[in-house]
């Protein structure tokens, strides 16, 4: 069976990485015929201004090659379209089209700001409620470990997947980042997936893997496209939704811990600026920093990505040895 589950997600991986980056090219091409380019925030380094212009939506892509890929082998293998995956598929697509009407508002009215910030939050509770309800509906364990709390876990679920859905969006600043980090936090609960013997997750996220390293070629500097809010909000709640349906929430606090310093910094920036009118950090989110103080992109894409590699790796051990 382990074999059959390691095939399944291998040809998956193969389609989804193998449609992103044969289909990139003319995607790219197609955004730059309509002009349709990201808009920088005035507020942002200085150098970034050179990236106005840069397709966005790249995300669209790399969703419905993970999707697609996941349904062509789901034909051939019936046991991956449980519950389980159109669940996965849910969070994976409705996040994305959140992310998709907020770009696309900044790009027709060529502006880096999409939604009001409550219209987003209100979409991504809406979206999370749902999820909340068919994870209920279907059964699934509503507490932690083997702890059930009812509806308690049901507002730990909205607040994990909106959250984390935020947080991979605010790290996705440089180019690169948030795909590389993506693939070793998909990378990690693939393995604790392939160890719970949970099929779906395991599949779901080697699929997503396939999908993001066939964008990268595309996404490192010079990002040829971004893959703008409508992949990060779509990776977030993902990783969220992987966590939950794994039963090691608090595991994305290790393995997703660059996403979480990053929300920390904006978080305790506005703070200390509203209370005592000074700034922590040069610029926030704190990758901004470390290209404040002189480091190249491409330092701070390997740094973080490295640094996230150990926590992922710690995690894994953590829940392999103690369960």
């Amino acid at each position: 069976m382990m074999s059959k589950i390691l095939l399944s997600g291998l040809i998956s991986l193969v389609i989804a990485g193998g449609l992103t980056y044969l289909l990139m090219p003319y995607l790219i091409r197609y955004f730059r015929a309509k002009k349709e380019g990201q808009q920088i925030r005035e507020i942002g380094p200085t150098w970034h201004a050179k990236k106005a212009g840069t397709p966005t939506m790249g995300g669209i892509l790399f969703i419905a090659a993970t999707v697609i890929a996941i349904l062509l082998v789901g034909i051939f293998n019936r046991f991956l379209l449980t519950n389980t995956m159109w669940a996965l598929l849910f969070t994976l697509v409705v996040y994305g089209l959140i992310g998709m009407w907020d770009d696309s508002i900044k790009i027709f009215h060529h502006q880096n700001e999409g939604f009001k910030p409550w219209q987003k939050f209100l979409c991504q509770v809406i979206a999370a409620m749902v999820f909340a309800v068919i994870y209920q509906h279907e059964n699934f364990q509503m507490g932690f470990g083997t702890t059930s709390i009812g509806w308690i876990y049901a507002l730990f679920i909205i607040f994990w997947m909106v959250g984390f859905s935020n947080a991979v969006n605010l790290t996705d600043g440089l180019d690169g980042l948030v795909t590389g980090l993506a693939v070793i936090s998909f990378g990690a609960y693939f393995v604790i997936a392939l160890f719970q013997k949970q099929t779906e997750v395991a599949v779901f996220g080697l699929t997503i893997i396939g999908a993001l390293l066939g964008f990268f070629p595309f996404n490192h500097k010079p990002a040829q496209i971004f893959m703008g809010d409508m992949g990060s909000l779509a990776l977030g709640a993902s990783l969220a939704a992987v966590s939950l349906l794994l039963h090691h929430e608090w595991s994305l606090l290790i393995i997703g811990l660059v996403y979480v310093l990053e929300t920390a910094s904006v978080i305790l920036q506005v703070a200390s600026f509203k209370t005592t009118g000074k700034r922590i950090f040069k610029m926030t989110p704190i990758h901004h920093t470390f290209e404040m103080i002189g480091w190249s992109e491409w330092k701070i894409d390997l740094t973080f990505w490295g640094f996230q590699l150990i926590c992922a790796i710690i995690a894994v051990s953590m829940i392999v040895i103690f369960g």
